[in-house]
């Protein structure tokens, strides 16, 4: 078992590739078949499997995702930190803070077009912290 943990410094709401870190703690960890854990300690920033050879497609699921919880909704009391506080809250909760990502032949087992990636919800800058936990 390895178990390392990643910073990831954000520039605001989006998405981040985290893939190749990952891939790193998985080809130094000695596991030749198991399961790799991937967790982001924070509530305002989630995880993401996605495609990860068109870019629009993460950008069409920003773009769904303010549609379907806007930044300043009355409907919050929860607004501490600003108008994208309560928001990013609700984004995370309906997206994922866990992976778990098999691991074969000492790699990460991702299809052909899967990328592991940061999904930041707030729209200031942030240094998310990640645990990756490779078992085997």
């Amino acid at each position: 078992m390895k178990q390392d943990s990643l910073e990831v410094a954000t520039r605001g709401r989006g998405s981040y590739d985290i893939t190749g870190r990952v891939a790193a703690v998985v080809s130094g960890s000695g596991v030749h078949t198991g399961l790799c854990h991937v967790f982001v300690h924070h509530t305002s920033a989630s995880l993401m499997l996605c495609e990860n050879a068109d870019p629009d497609v993460r950008r069409d699921l920003d773009a769904f995702m303010a549609r379907l919880v806007p930044d300043g909704d009355p409907l919050f009391r929860h607004t501490a930190e600003g108008p994208d506080d309560m928001p990013a809250h609700v984004r995370t909760v309906l997206t994922q803070t866990g992976l778990a990502i098999p691991v074969r032949d000492g790699s990460l087992a991702l299809g052909t077009w899967q990328g592991i990636y940061l999904w930041e919800h707030r729209t200031r800058d942030h240094h998310r912290r990640i645990t990756v936990t490779v078992v085997g």
